[in-house]
């Protein structure tokens, strides 16, 4: 299972974090505030609510943020969403997933819609493009100063299922239930983690060899990153 074109990926949206971290903070902030209204407020008990504390913290959202954000969706506000999957491809082929929240689809279909016609790309229907990939955990850990024979012992006590060395980092995958789980018993081990979720991971990987098909793909994965109601991009554009 190769994973160097999600670390890529990450340092992409790392560096898009650091100027717009507001905008990263509503994005979870809706996910979170989601999970509260559908499996309440105690991450002991409700699972994807924890994995979001988790994701939160890796993105430097802060405590008293995360903490404001679930009390008030504990009170029943924090606004309606729906969650929308869209799916189609981008410009030579590539296989892209859209995840949303919105409290207008009409809005966010047309938006997504546009972006795939802008950029050389279409969008299809449920199902089209999503056999292509498999849903995993994935933590992602800084390769640095880490010993690969004693973290995979480590990873595999902690309820990992396989790990993968990506040269500046070390990808370990788990159920996408226990990716949370895990993350925190690496942590009390004393890893420190870039990202912890569930992550749509492609099976196979697409090249663009041509410079305009290359603008274009990410011009399209920029448009779409950068709308407020869509919260994750997958794709199997190998960057």
């Amino acid at each position: 299972m190769s994973g160097h074109s999600k670390w890529n990926n990450i340092k992409h949206k790392k560096e898009k974090t650091d100027a717009q971290k507001a905008k990263v903070f509503t994005k979870i902030g809706k996910e979170i505030s989601v999970a509260v209204k559908e499996g309440g407020a105690d991450p002991t008990s409700n699972s994807k609510l924890r994995d979001l504390i988790i994701k939160a913290k890796a993105n430097n959202v802060p405590n008293d943020n995360i903490d404001r954000i679930i009390k008030k969706a504990a009170g029943g506000d924090g606004g309606n969403y729906d969650e929308i999957v869209y799916e189609g491809y981008g410009i030579g082929g590539v296989a892209v997933i859209v995840e949303t929240l919105t409290d207008n689809r009409n809005r966010t279909s047309a938006d997504v819609r546009h972006y795939f016609d802008k950029f050389g790309g279409n969008m299809g229907t449920s199902g089209c493009v999503s056999f292509m990939f498999d849903t995993k955990g994935v933590i992602v850990i800084e390769a640095e100063d880490v010993d690969e024979d004693k973290l995979f012992e480590d990873i595999i006590e902690c309820g990992a299922e396989d790990m993968s060395n990506e040269g500046e980092v070390f990808e370990i995958y788990t159920a996408p239930a226990e990716v949370g789980s895990v993350a925190e018993a690496l942590e009390k081990l004393g890893y420190t983690y870039v990202s912890a979720e569930a992550e749509k991971v492609p099976q196979n990987y697409v090249t663009l060899s041509d410079d305009e098909q290359v603008l274009k793909m990410r011009k399209l994965l920029d448009a779409l990153e950068d709308n407020d109601d869509v919260q994750n991009v997958w794709h199997n554009w190998e960057e």
